[in-house]
């Protein structure tokens, strides 16, 4: 019992609102911008409610690329 509440609460916590509630990643935000490109922009809301909630899940945002805004 105590590795599936474990399991549950870690699932929790490495959710990210922008993974979760950002709709689908499109691929302007999957890709990195080349030399001269224009960088892309970072969705603000979703990274200060990632600080807030728990910071680690900003790390799969970024990963993702759901946390930048799409095109």
């Amino acid at each position: 019992m105590k590795n599936a509440v474990a399991l549950v609460l870690v699932a929790i916590m490495m959710s990210s609102c922008a993974t979760l509630f950002g709709g689908p990643v499109t691929a302007s935000q999957k890709r990195k911008p080349a030399g001269g490109e224009q960088q892309r922009q970072i969705r603000v809301v979703a990274l200060v409610a990632d600080i807030i909630i728990f910071a680690p899940s900003v790390i799969v945002d970024f990963a993702t690329g759901a946390i930048y805004k799409p095109r």
